[in-house]
């Protein structure tokens, strides 16, 4: 029965009863007008509770607490991240700083190095470590919570990833400089725009767009990144407001993947391929350094797309699922942050290796380094004697500068 119904049959009982027994005095009350009262209360009494019974059978209460959504506890998740974050920042830390510092320090040294390259080259280095340099506070974070406070919170997410898509977008650069460097030695048509753009008057406008690029998708991180409490501890995170938190957020990340993944995977596919081509066209006893080149290309295309190919594909997936709900299980949630912890670890590991794929391998940067460590070397030997042999000096200091003054320089060699 409707609830308005019930509630107006319990009036009409209480007015009744008290209607009775306010206006008529219960002894001038018959038996038989007392049994009719009686019988009228019993049987509204009976009615509504038959229809007290049929309703509740209706919405049927017999619930389990199965049937309760229960909430996802990630103590696991947390505990594995506390241990195997801090070690893989800690090792991609020292590895990194020490190979990127090195290209740093040798262009540093020596001013001639100013091809596009190098300057490209220099401005990746730099990347990579102000990227290595936020690892110990999200190793920090991972294994105490964030302690610092909300202004470093917003600093660091934000240098992270204006970092990380900064080192994406160099190597983008240097592939296209590499291919256009071979299609000027071929004498090919140096009009094209491309062409102009890629020019050492331009180096620095270009490499100004890629940073002012990396830092406009960098933004978001500054802005919304803030500390919460939660599972006993702080937590430094994006916040995404309630209006973009499916949309807004999933047109951020896909940016992401397409600059920072996409975009330069198809320049340095198309820009190598393309120099691989023209390697093929060397003659027969060049066969040794043509392969040995095409060698290089692969190693620098198979080591970006293993090491990026994992996190970006996850990234996708739960950017899919912020908006379509894909994940409804607390077991596949879990395995999908270990993974994203997982897979991001592997795509830090490229900024260890870029030294070795873009500077190391080339010969011109080698000897540029040995040069570098031979005078370091004398430097020290030399001020070792100084202290010992004061008089000495002046002879030593004419014979140690007496050339390497006046030595060209050569751009990175594939």
């Amino acid at each position: 029965m409707d609830k308005s119904l019930l509630l107006a049959l319990f009036c009409l009982q209480a007015f009744l009863l008290i209607t009775a027994f306010t206006y008529t005095d219960a002894a001038t009350l018959g038996k038989d007008d007392l049994l009719g009262l009686a019988s009228l209360y019993l049987a509204i009494m009976d009615f509504s509770e038959e229809d007290d019974y049929y309703y509740h059978e209706n919405i049927s209460f017999n619930f389990s607490y199965e049937d309760y959504p229960v909430l996802c506890e990630k103590g696991d998740v947390r505990s594995f991240a506390a241990v195997f974050l801090p070690i893989m920042y800690t090792v991609c830390l020292v590895v990194g700083l020490a190979g990127n510092a090195l290209v740093v320090a040798v262009y540093a040294y020596h001013k001639r190095l100013k091809t596009m390259t190098d300057v490209f080259l220099t401005n990746l280095a730099v990347a990579d470590l102000l990227l290595l340099f936020t690892l110990p506070f999200w190793a920090a974070d991972a294994a105490r919570g964030w302690e610092i406070g909300k202004v470093a919170c917003k600093i660091v997410s934000a240098c992270y990833s204006i970092n990380f898509t900064c080192c994406m977008l160099l190597l983008a650069c240097i592939g296209l400089d590499r291919y256009l460097a071979l299609a000027r030695a071929q004498g090919k048509d140096q009009r094209g725009w491309l062409q102009r753009i890629f020019s050492r008057r331009h180096c620095w406008k270009m490499c100004s767009v890629v940073w002012a690029t990396a830092f406009i998708l960098g933004l978001p991180d500054l802005i919304l990144s803030d500390v919460r409490w939660t599972s006993n501890r702080n937590v430094c995170l994006a916040i995404y407001p309630p209006s973009m938190a499916r949309g807004g957020k999933a047109v951020l990340e896909m940016a992401e993947v397409f600059l920072g993944f996409l975009l330069p995977l198809l320049v340095m596919v198309i820009c190598y391929c393309s120099i691989g081509q023209a390697l093929k066209g060397l003659p027969t006893e060049s066969r040794g350094k043509k392969w040995k080149a095409v060698r290089v290309l692969l190693v620098v295309v198979g080591v970006f797309v293993v090491t990026q190919l994992p996190y970006n594909v996850l990234k996708v997936y739960r950017m899919m699922d912020s908006v379509y709900a894909l994940v409804t299980h607390c077991e596949t949630s879990k395995m999908l942050d270990q993974a994203a912890q997982v897979t991001e670890s592997l795509a830090l590991i490229h900024c260890c290796l870029n030294p070795i794929l873009y500077a190391f391998v080339g010969s011109s940067f080698r000897q540029h380094m040995m040069k570098v460590a031979k005078q370091f070397g004398e430097r020290r030997r030399k001020r070792r004697k100084r202290r010992e042999n004061p008089a000495e000096e002046e002879g030593m200091d004419i014979s140690f500068n007496s050339h390497s003054a006046s030595e060209e320089t050569n751009t990175f060699s594939i």
